[in-house]
């Protein structure tokens, strides 16, 4: 039997997805969330999140992307300004340091893990404010653990995305354990997150490949009309799989057991 923390990214963006994430927490689908701490429903949502964290890994999702604040620049502004290292470090140290007080102050405690909106937390600067932030949150010798998108293994229903992510991600995985964090050695779960996407095959693949102790992203939710959210309709055709028998049937056929993160 092999362990796959799978984690539902964007809890708190929305109270559509939020319920869609609480109800599969309850149904012990998923082992781990990661929370969007700038949302103005993440202190309302705090509470019900509260229940879970003896048995799913509770994270902060940084975000830089979406627009909960005048701050958020597209995805295309941090990937072209980090390779150029144009960015500020200081700055989003700073921002770094807001979301996790943010996350603190709403949930009593400091996140298992963390991990990033778009995987910004892996970019070149970005990712020395993220280790910055954490010298200066967590006690001597502790750390969260990490997701390293430069990790990632089967590719999904899109190559190009793939090997965009793992270029612009590259070296992540080997800086971070160099500082003494705890990175997942396998990532899954990217794939082109549209209407005819496959969901249900693209799982038993990833199923299928997935080594021990990995880490999959997913983004499941209730429908809800919000402007700001593209990926809505896969949302909803990844909560109906994973709230599915189905989905229990296919981890039992490929020995797959959904824990908590941890290390061999």
């Amino acid at each position: 039997m092999k362990t796959l923390t799978l984690c539902a990214d964007d809890f708190a963006q929305s109270p559509a997805i939020s319920a869609g994430i609480l109800e599969l927490l309850a149904a012990r689908r998923l082992a781990a969330t990661s929370v969007m701490s700038q949302s103005p429903h993440w202190p309302g949502l705090a509470e019900s999140l509260q229940g879970f964290a003896r048995q799913a890994d509770i994270g902060l999702h940084f975000n830089l992307t979406h627009p909960f604040d005048a701050s958020a620049r597209p995805l295309s502004y941090w990937l072209l300004a980090s390779q150029l290292r144009r960015l500020s470090v200081p700055e989003l140290t700073d921002q770094c340091l807001r979301q996790l007080d943010r996350f603190s102050e709403a949930f009593g405690r400091l996140p298992d893990f963390i991990d990033g909106h778009q995987h910004v937390h892996a970019l070149p600067q970005v990712r020395a404010a993220l280790f910055a932030a954490v010298a200066q949150r967590w006690p001597n010798g502790q750390r969260p653990y990490l997701r390293a998108p430069d990790r990632l293994g089967a590719a999904g229903d899109s190559q190009l995305k793939a090997w965009i992510l793992r270029a612009v991600c590259a070296g992540f995985y080997r800086e971070a354990q160099a500082r003494g964090f705890a990175c997942t050695p396998w990532f899954g779960g990217m794939y082109s997150l549209t209407p005819e996407a496959d969901y249900p095959t693209l799982m038993q693949r990833w199923l299928t490949v997935c080594p021990d102790h990995s880490l999959m992203m997913c983004h499941p939710g209730h429908h809800a009309d919000d402007p700001d959210d593209p990926i809505a309709t896969a949302r909803v055709a990844e909560f109906r799989y994973l709230a599915s028998p189905a989905f229990a049937e296919h981890c039992q056929q490929h020995n797959v057991e959904i824990g908590r993160f941890c290390l061999k």
